[in-house]
């Protein structure tokens, strides 16, 4: 077992590190749904606006999973990282002294584009370091993700209640810079030649089977990932929003939020276990079904327990659905293009999260209410279940081998 390169110890120990970075530098894209309230009131407008600098960070978070995804490529994970983290931080200090919805989108705009190095390029690159136990390796560093978004909106309420979120932004900006750096530095080794060509081969097998092209199912991906996130946006954008209407206050949106992020991560180890033995295509499927019978659950909900309650059960059914689409490209496309492949189908399922937060808001001040924009979330939930049954129904993935020197 010591001449392994994949599955070793040190691929346990670079993904321990990963989940530490990707706890840290994904913080931007949940710490604008914290304030959004704060937000409002300061700005003024109508939902839809408020949710706007929302939409822009995760446009952002789009076409930085599929930028930095080619720079990772290219470039390693420790250069991308540093330029990001650099990045993210300057996004967050334009925020802080924006004097408009409009000037905050943007700053948001550019922190949602760099803080993506720790989503689909990071989980591109510790994919590499597995191959036998690649599902829960990808679900942990996924998870990074909703970790990120269950520990900082707690750790920097007390800032947010008596600072106001301009404090936040400015403590983020530091934690970023003094935290993900020196991390990045840890992640300097790059995976050998040999395990590539290796992992090539498997893939190339793998997408025979499925008789469509790398792009043709890169395409397909992408849409089932905008179909699966618009529905997962509309819990995840809103539920603070939610709170306040029914009188709640934010903070109580705010530990809904982290309880069903918390369930998300479960959700996301458990899927990864599945994964390794079920393969990403029926795990993702898995996955769709509970997300939409989570959400038929919050149709009847409105009181606070069972909104707790909602919330959990939708964290725990979803949060194995995208690190699945980072499973199958690499179960199905050339390893040496992880980064922009996983990069393009994260960009994708990222866009269906902006487009549904911004969907919800607009059904929200048509009509007053969240009903229909649960039922709009179901309704593009369908469409990711068809998606991922018919491919389901074409292939026939192979077991992998772990790779050694």
């Amino acid at each position: 077992m010591d001449n392994l390169i994949t599955d070793s110890r040190y691929s346990w120990t670079r993904l321990a590190l990963t989940l530490c970075v990707g706890t840290v530098i994904n913080a931007g894209m949940w710490a604008i749904i914290v304030i959004m309230p704060a937000v409002e009131a300061e700005f003024g407008g109508s939902r839809a606006m408020a949710s706007l600098p929302y939409t822009l960070t995760m446009i952002g978070f789009a076409t930085g999973n599929y930028a930095i995804g080619r720079a990772v490529d290219r470039f390693g994970i420790t250069l991308s990282l540093i330029v990001a983290a650099v990045v993210t931080a300057l996004g967050y200090g334009l925020a802080t002294i924006s004097g408009s919805l409009v000037l905050l989108s943007l700053a948001q705009l550019i922190v949602g584009f760099a803080s993506a190095v720790g989503f689909g390029p990071l989980i591109a690159d510790v994919s590499h370091w597995f191959v036998r136990r690649r599902g829960i390796a990808v679900a942990i560093a996924a998870s990074g993700n909703y970790l990120s978004g269950a520990i900082w909106p707690i750790l920097l309420a007390g800032v947010l209640q008596e600072s106001g979120w301009r404090s936040v932004y400015f403590v983020m900006a530091l934690a970023t810079l003094a935290l993900v750096i020196p991390l990045a530095f840890t992640l300097r080794r790059r995976i050998p030649e040999e395990a590539q060509v290796a992992a090539e081969h498997a893939s190339t097998l793998n997408a025979r089977s499925s008789g469509l092209s790398p792009r043709a199912l890169q395409y397909l991906l992408g849409f089932a990932g905008i179909g699966c996130c618009v529905a997962m946006s509309m819990p995840q954008v809103h539920i603070v929003a939610l709170c306040v209407g029914l009188g709640f206050g934010p903070a109580v949106g705010a530990q809904m939020l982290a309880l069903m992020l918390l369930g998300g991560v479960a959700s996301r180890i458990v899927s990864g276990l599945l994964a390794d033995r079920l393969g990403g295509v029926r795990t993702l499927l898995i996955g769709s079904c509970l997300q939409c019978l989570a959400l038929f659950l919050y149709l009847p909900a409105g009181g606070m327990v069972s909104l707790y309650l909602v919330s959990l059960v939708f964290g725990l059914s979803q949060g194995g659905i995208v690190p699945s689409y980072a499973l199958i490209v690499r179960e199905y496309m050339p390893a040496k293009e992880a980064g922009s492949r996983v990069g393009f189908v994260m960009m994708a399922t990222i866009l269906g999260m902006a487009l549904g937060g911004w969907l919800s808001g607009v059904i929200y001040d048509l009509s007053g209410a969240y009903r229909l924009a649960f039922i709009n979330g179901i309704v593009w939930n369908g469409a990711n279940i068809a998606i991922m049954l018919w491919l389901l129904s074409r292939s026939r993935p192979r077991a992998p081998r772990p790779i050694t020197a």
